[in-house]
């Protein structure tokens, strides 16, 4: 994994407050050394929606990147907040919002890197195109997967460790508005073997399938082990949630607020289908 290079000088701050991205960028140049600041980098810039700048409007079945050339190496400009895009280009230009982990995918065996917040923003960065194919493996690896089994009984939680229980609390707080609440709580599963499940509860309709992607690749970027954990949706009037909430954990989500969920569900591009992103052209 590259950890990239600056794209300009520090101390530019922009027009928009603190997001999470500039956050997770000041943690990795805090410590270049730390190998899992650089991956909570990336991880955030995949978990971002950004605004990327295009040559001409978007199509149904294709988009077409403004590019850069930098130092030999082609850079797509995305900004994660469209404030940010606005304030770099000073007129109205074609662009497109994706999520950053479409972007990576997009991107991927290209040999095209990624030019962020240029010029507007703290996180301004250059990701170069080995990042970009690292973290399109990691997140390839991540799609989620089926449970062991049938459950037989509930169970308390199994321990966690801590920099796990601080990576889904980060990837649950982005998820308000989206369900009501959350329980994590040991399982036993039928044919033998315990594992973890975080149940939502109420989920928002068709807000299942970016949860549990969400908690997948939350837990594709720890190194920490831990039991398998799997991810299931109820509605509050299942009766299974009696014996969940006799030895789960309850796990309140955030009101939903500007900004909280947009990095888990995915912004639509202009005359596409989120779950058929454009290509690039």
């Amino acid at each position: 994994m590259d950890d990239g290079k600056e794209a300009a000088a520090a101390g530019i701050t922009g027009g928009t407050a603190q997001t999470p991205l500039d956050r997770a960028h000041a943690a990795m140049i805090a410590d270049m050394d730390d190998p899992a600041r650089r991956a909570a980098f990336l991880e955030e810039l995949a978990a971002s929606g950004l605004f990327i700048l295009l040559k001409e409007e978007a199509r149904r079945a294709e988009i077409d990147p403004q590019l850069i050339e930098a130092d030999g190496r082609r850079l797509v400009l995305a900004f994660d907040r469209e404030e940010r895009l606005a304030a770099f280009i000073r007129e109205p230009a074609p662009n497109v919002a994706l999520p950053g982990r479409i972007l990576v995918e997009m991107l991927a065996g290209r040999g095209i890197g990624i030019l962020l917040n240029p010029g507007v923003a703290p996180s301004q960065w250059i990701v170069e195109p080995e990042a970009v194919d690292w973290l399109a493996g990691v997140l390839s690896s991540a799609l989620p997967s089926a449970g062991e089994g049938r459950i037989l009984r509930f169970l308390p939680p199994p321990p966690l460790a801590p920099e796990l229980l601080a990576r889904l609390d980060g990837r649950l707080a982005r998820a308000g508005g989206l369900a009501r609440a959350a329980w994590l709580v040991g399982v036993a599963h039928e044919g033998g073997g315990e594992g973890a499940l975080l149940v939502f509860v109420d989920p928002l309709a068709g807000s299942e399938a970016a949860l549990a992607r969400a908690i997948a690749e939350s837990l594709a970027f720890s190194d920490v082990p831990g039991p398998a954990l799997d991810v299931a949706f109820l509605e509050s009037g299942d009766p299974r949630l009696e014996e969940i909430a006799r030895h789960g954990l309850r796990i309140e989500l955030p009101a939903v607020k500007h900004g909280a969920a947009e990095r888990l569900t995915p912004p639509a591009p202009p005359g596409s289908d989120p779950e058929k992103p454009p290509r690039l052209r």
